[in-house]
């Protein structure tokens, strides 16, 4: 009887806990820095927390995750599953110990929340998120950040106060931009993109010659902002099961005539990788801060090689016009 008894116990704990099998790892977040409100500390490092074990378990399950008690914006649900629609991932880490920042603009931001992307044939991808929060403690935004070491060096090279603050926006909202294309948000482009803008794409292709000597060629071509947001949400989107852009190699340049203070010409080295196509390029953004809640970009230009001295070859008067 004792023998009976102890076998129960031990398929009950086998159904319960799934002895041999892999079990949800659950993230606990702590805030290490930054952050003096410890009623504000604890409501961010619970909400965040829940958030990332949910994900985990959603990905052990094979499942989506169930945002019903994590009280997440719409904008921020659209995201995740956006992105988890691409490429299925977790975090990597049962215990993540990050600094908060404060943003000038009111915000809190955990980084390097250490993901693993999973695509099935596709393989894995390790990249690293950033969550905001704004004054209350409430998640606001969840995006796939840039590295931890040029996200800082840009940011030390602020020529002062104001320039560090609007380098801090910008790369708030590059990252917003990298995000967009990996969830497929033609929504956000669309509103980031000016009506007027300059769109310059490339696409490399492999040729042979006549002697069937392979080589590769790169052809360009020049959209409106409409057919640029047609092409992508018609030819690339759709006929791409994944898509992943990574930018690196950053440099932010502020315009030294005081009339444009608040246009910014940044470069980014983008690796861009689909189903379908890959490439390994140099972007142009050419962003305008004149209404830091709703930048434009009136400039984008791909090319394969390096930007050497953009900035001198836009003429800024005529963006006024």
């Amino acid at each position: 009887m004792r023998i009976k008894s102890m076998l129960a116990s031990l398929v009950l704990l086998v159904m319960l806990f799934g002895i041999g099998a892999s079990s949800c790892m659950a993230v606990e977040v702590t805030i290490s820095d930054g952050m003096n409100n410890e009623t504000l500390k604890k409501k961010m490092e619970a909400s965040l927390s829940q958030l990332l074990t949910e994900i985990n378990a959603a990905h052990e399950q094979n499942r989506n995750p169930n945002y019903g008690m994590l009280k997440l914006p719409v904008d921020v649900e659209t995201t995740i599953s956006a992105l988890w629609d691409n490429s299925p991932f977790f975090c990597i880490d049962d215990q993540v110990i990050e600094k908060c920042l404060k943003k000038g603009y009111g915000d809190y931001q955990i980084r390097n929340i250490p993901l693993l992307l999973t695509s099935g044939a596709e393989g894995e991808d390790y990249q690293e998120a950033v969550v905001t929060f704004d004054s209350k403690g409430n998640i606001k935004t969840f995006n796939l950040t840039i590295g931890r070491q040029l996200y800082m060096d840009v940011l030390k090279q602020g020529l002062d106060i104001t320039d560090r603050a609007y380098r801090e926006l910008i790369l708030d909202w590059t990252e917003q931009f990298r995000t967009a294309y990996n969830e497929k948000n033609i929504n956000f482009l669309d509103a980031v993109f000016s009506d007027d803008a300059l769109i310059i794409t490339g696409k490399t292709m492999e040729r042979r010659t006549a002697e069937g000597i392979r080589y590769t060629e790169t052809e360009y071509f020049t959209k409106s902002k409409a057919q640029y947001l047609s092409d992508l949400k018609n030819k690339v989107f759709k006929k791409n099961n994944l898509i992943k852009v990574q930018f690196d190699d950053i440099k932010i340049i502020r315009h030294p005539n005081p009339d444009y203070n608040k246009m910014y010409g940044v470069t980014l080295h983008q690796k861009y990788t689909s189903t379908t196509y890959s490439d390994d390029g140099h972007l142009f953004l050419l962003w305008d801060f004149t209404d830091e809640n709703h930048p434009k970009i009136h400039v984008r230009v791909w090319q394969e090689q390096d930007f050497k001295d953009i900035m001198m070859a836009f003429d800024f008067d005529d963006l006024n016009n």
